[in-house]
């Protein structure tokens, strides 16, 4: 990636590896690499303001010459770049810039739905007393489909999920249903709603929106996580065991364990209630990394998203985002996933020891393209791993073979092709070993 500072290269990744899902064009999100200036937070601002402002205008032509696969295109690559250009605005009473860009990011989108009738539509979600923003996609097909619920993270939108694997799932012949929940994209910028540890509530309104519609296969609904979704989703899992499946992306058992790993263990272990004397240091400390262009956005973020004030009140709320003791009611398939350079996902291990139920470890790593956060730049190896293991999960049948890999290995995915009592555990490096010979085979 074109930056020398890590968080726009990550960034930067993150928004040209959308290209895989038609969200990018790399010698377009090159030019804008360009013509920025890091780690210039406005100067990212503008450079992919610029480029989706020339693509939106491009695509309207398109479209009012009636060349509608031209305009679809152009519109999603637009979309994405409105998106990306106001990540780093976000902060506790951010700019109107950002509420601007985001605004243009979902018109941009939803004119590539316009173009392409019958692709997929805007949808409301009934959700205590209010409604959230979303995106359905019907696969087509006569019969009901199995439908993939994708459940982004802090900083994602209802639009950008769709590029992670909405795309891969319908050519899949999967539905997909894309939305914001409470404190993600249009809950949080439009109507102030910030983050919730229940997320088996949130995901309980979105379960009842899709059981009234024809297209969807109650029995086949199921959900994937991506970035702090990787937590959301589990601990959604745990209070609805109507869903048939569960990805996690990367495995997240807990918000404050997580956090403990990135500060040093004399500070960490007195978290979220210990000495007040340190606590107190600590949130001095934070304070000043806030003001920091690149190394205190992540926190200036987390504290808008969750609605609080200081870092303190940040991490002390971490406690309450957590699937321990809850875990264990989790039964039906979960995928458990790991980047290799990803600093989030420390707790993914600890998450599936837990689980009781049919479950797989995925590891990504660099050496393959597949290191950064989300696999960033590499999901169409993702999704290839991701949606054999799920086509797997929900099919009927004689065993194909893929299942008869399954069967081999019931170490990685116990209890899936047979009634037979799961094995005993065995030691964490033995198990990962061998599910990493099985995963080579496949």
């Amino acid at each position: 990636a074109p930056f020398k500072d890590s968080l726009f290269r990550a960034q930067w990744l993150r928004t040209a590896g959308h290209a895989s899902a038609g969200g990018a064009d790399l010698g377009e999100c090159f030019a804008v690499a360009d013509a920025i200036r890091e780690p210039d937070a406005l100067s990212w601002h503008d450079g992919w303001i610029a480029a989706a402002e020339r693509l939106f205008e491009a695509a309207q032509t398109s479209l009012a010459a009636g060349h509608r696969p031209s305009a679809h295109c152009g519109f999603l690559r637009t979309s994405n770049y409105f998106r990306a250009a106001y990540t780093f605005l976000m902060q506790p009473a951010p700019d109107a810039r950002l509420k601007t860009a985001y605004r243009r990011q979902r018109q941009a989108f939803e004119q590539a739905i316009v173009a392409r009738p019958g692709w997929g539509e805007p949808i409301a979600i009934p959700f205590e007393g209010k409604s959230l923003h979303g995106y359905f996609f019907a696969a087509p097909a006569a019969t009901s489909r199995p439908t993939l619920i994708l459940t982004g993270g802090y900083d994602s939108t209802a639009e950008e999920t769709f590029f992670y694997s909405g795309a891969a799932a319908l050519t899949r012949g999967y539905n997909v249903l894309c939305y914001d929940g409470p404190g993600q994209g249009a809950a949080l910028i439009e109507d102030g709603i910030v983050f919730r540890p229940d997320w088996e509530n949130v995901i309980a309104a979105v379960i009842a929106y899709l059981n009234g519609r024809r297209e969807v296969d109650p029995k086949r609904i199921v959900q994937m996580g991506i970035s702090f979704g990787g937590y959301l989703a589990p601990r959604a899992m745990s209070g609805n065991p109507a869903l048939a499946a569960c990805i996690a992306d990367p495995g997240q058992l807990s918000l404050i364990e997580e956090a403990k790993t990135r500060l040093p263990g004399f500070l960490a272990r007195h978290l979220p209630d210990g000495n007040a004397t340190v606590l107190k240091a600590l949130d001095a400390l934070l304070m000043m990394r806030l003001k920091k262009p690149t190394a205190g956005w992540a926190l200036r973020r987390c504290l808008w998203v969750h609605g609080v004030a200081r870092p303190i009140d940040f991490l002390r709320l971490t406690a309450q985002y957590t699937s321990v003791g809850r875990v264990e009611r989790i039964k039906r398939p979960t995928l458990i996933c790991r980047a290799e350079d990803d600093e989030i996902g420390a707790t993914a291990e600890k998450l599936y020891d837990l689980l009781e139920c049919p479950k797989a470890f995925l590891r990504f790593t660099a050496a393959e393209g597949a290191g950064a956060h989300c696999e960033s730049g590499a999901r169409l190896l993702f999704n290839q791993r991701v949606f054999d293991w799920l086509d797997e999960v929900l099919a009927q049948g004689a065993p194909t073979a893929l299942q008869a890999a399954w069967q081999r290995a019931p170490f990685l995915f116990p209890c899936t092709c047979g009634n037979e009592p799961a094995p005993p555990a065995q030691a964490r490096e033995t198990r990962m070993a061998n599910e990493n010979k099985v995963l080579k085979a496949l």
